[in-house]
C-alpha cells in the first residue's frame, strides 16, 4: 500500500496545508517513517503524534513540519495545536471506520504540516490542521482525484496561495480585445474600462509590440493580473525563440502567422506547449487554412481567421470558411477565433458558424463609451461568470 493525500482548510496565517503519505510498514513509507525518527535535522525535527502524552495515535503517525523552526513559539505551534490536531483526527479516522479492511498495527502515516511563522492563534491551528489532516486521509484512501476530476478541475481555479490566476480557455466562447494601438495612455484607459469579466481576453496587437516590444506584455499585467494576455507577434521566421520569448514575458498565448514556413509553425507550436502557453495560427491571406492545418505535424491550440484591416472597406459580407472543417482537421480539439470588422450585429451570426472566439478591436478601444460597447458584445455571448478564485474542499 501506497497511498497519497492532499488538503488545505483555513485562511491567513493560520492556514493549514497538509501532504500525507500512508503505506505498510514494511514497505518505501515505512523506511521513510524509520528514517524520519532516526535522521534528524535542524528545525524540522518530526514528532509522533499524540493524542496527549503517552497516547500514541494509530495507525502510528509521524509529523514533520515544513517550515523550520526557528524559536519556542513555533516548536510549541507544533508540538501542540498541530500534534493534537493530526493525532485526534487520525484516531476520530479510525473510530469512524475510514480504515476498514486495513491492518492499523501494520500501517503508518506521514503528515508534512505547514505553520505559517505568523500564526497565533492555537484554537484556529488545531481545527484547521484538524480538518486538513481529515480530508487528506479520506482523499489518500479515495485516491482522489480521479482522471475526469482533476482534468475537469484543473483550469477552473486559482492556487490559494500564489495570489493570481493564470486563465486558460476553456468555456467558449470568449470576447478578445485587439489593441492595435501605439499609445500607452490609450492602452491603459481601455484596460481599465474593459469589465473584468472571465470570458474576456487581451490581445497586444503588432502595432502596439512593434513599438514598446515585448515588455508591454508587463505594462498589461500590471494592470490586468489575472488577464489572458495574447502576444500578436506574427511570427515568421525563428518559431521557437519567439514563441519562448513571448512566453517570458508572461504571455499566456503567442501568434504565428499561417504564411510562416510549415517548420516555423511548427515549431512555434511546441515551443508553446513546452512552456505552457498557447499556441495561434493567424491566417490571414493563407488561401486554404483547412489543407495548411491538416499537413501540420503539430497543431496549434487557436486558428484565427482573419480578415486584414485594410481590406475591410473591399466588402461588408463577412466569410468565416469551414469552421467545422478546421476543427476536423485539427482532431478536433482546437478553439477557432475569426477576427475583422465585427460588430454586435453579426456576433450570433460567427458564433452560430462554429466561432469560439470573437476578435474584436476598433469597435470597443475606439468607442466614445468603451465599457458599454465591450458589454454589448459580453451579452451576446451569454455565458455565465467562472469563480476567479475557488478552493476546493470537497466535489
Amino acid at each position: 500500500m501506497y497511498l497519497v493525500g492532499e488538503a488545505l482548510i483555513g485562511d491567513g496565517a493560520e492556514l493549514a496545508h497538509i501532504d500525507l503519505l500512508m503505506g505498510d510498514k514494511e514497505g518505501p513509507i515505512g523506511s521513510a517513517f524509520a528514517n524520519s525518527v532516526s535522521q534528524l535535522s535542524m528545525g524540522h525535527t518530526p514528532l509522533l503524534a499524540v493524542v496527549r502524552p503517552n497516547l500514541l495515535t494509530k495507525p502510528a503517525t509521524i509529523v514533520i513540519p515544513k517550515v523550520t523552526l526557528k524559536d519556542m513559539s513555533q516548536v510549541n505551534e507544533m508540538f501542540g495545536p498541530v500534534q493534537a490536531a493530526v493525532a485526534k483526527a487520525v484516531a476520530d479516522c479510525v473510530e469512524e471506520d475510514l480504515f476498514k479492511g486495513i491492518d492499523i498495527e501494520g500501517t503508518v502515516i506521514m503528515v508534512s504540516a505547514f505553520v505559517h511563522p505568523d500564526a497565533k492563534d492555537y484554537n484556529k491551528i488545531y481545527r484547521y490542521n484538524y480538518g486538513a489532516t481529515k480530508l487528506a486521509l479520506h482523499r489518500a484512501i479515495d485516491k482522489f482525484p480521479d482522471t475526469k476530476t482533476l482534468v475537469f478541475e484543473k483550469d477552473r481555479a486559482a492556487h490559494g496561495i500564489m495570489g493570481f490566476k493564470v486563465t486558460r480557455l476553456w468555456d467558449a466562447p470568449y470576447l478578445q480585445v485587439a489593441m492595435d494601438l501605439v499609445d500607452m495612455g490609450k492602452v491603459a484607459e481601455v484596460l481599465k474600462c474593459v469589465p473584468q469579466n472571465d470570458h474576456v481576453i487581451i490581445e497586444a496587437g503588432t502595432p502596439l509590440i512593434k513599438k514598446f516590444g515585448l515588455s508591454v506584455i508587463g505594462e498589461i499585467r500590471k494592470l490586468r493580473p489575472n488577464a489572458f494576455i495574447i502576444a500578436d507577434m506574427k511570427i515568421l521566421d525563428t518559431g521557437n525563440l519567439e514563441a519562448r520569448m513571448a512566453a517570458d514575458a508572461t504571455a499566456d498565448a503567442v501568434v504565428v502567422s499561417g504564411l510562416a514556413p510549415a517548420s516555423t509553425i511548427e515549431k512555434a507550436c511546441s515551443e508553446a506547449r513546452k512552456v505552457g502557453i498557447y499556441s495561434i495560427i493567424d491566417m490571414l491571406n493563407v488561401q486554404n487554412p483547412v489543407k495548411l492545418i491538416a499537413s501540420l505535424k503539430v497543431k496549434p491550440d487557436i486558428v484565427e481567421l482573419h480578415r486584414a484591416i485594410d481590406t475591410e472597406g473591399a466588402s461588408a459580407a463577412h466569410a468565416w470558411g469551414d469552421i467545422a472543417a478546421i476543427k476536423k482537421a485539427a482532431g478536433g480539439k482546437l478553439l477557432v477565433a475569426t477576427a475583422g470588422g465585427i460588430r454586435v450585429d453579426v456576433v450570433k451570426e460567427a458564433l452560430k458558424s462554429g466561432a469560439d472566439i470573437l476578435v474584436v478591436g476598433r469597435a470597443i478601444t475606439a468607442s466614445k463609451d468603451i465599457e458599454h460597447a465591450a458589454d454589448e458584445f459580453l451579452d451576446q455571448l451569454n455565458r455565465e461568470e467562472i469563480d476567479q478564485f475557488r478552493v476546493m474542499t470537497d466535489f
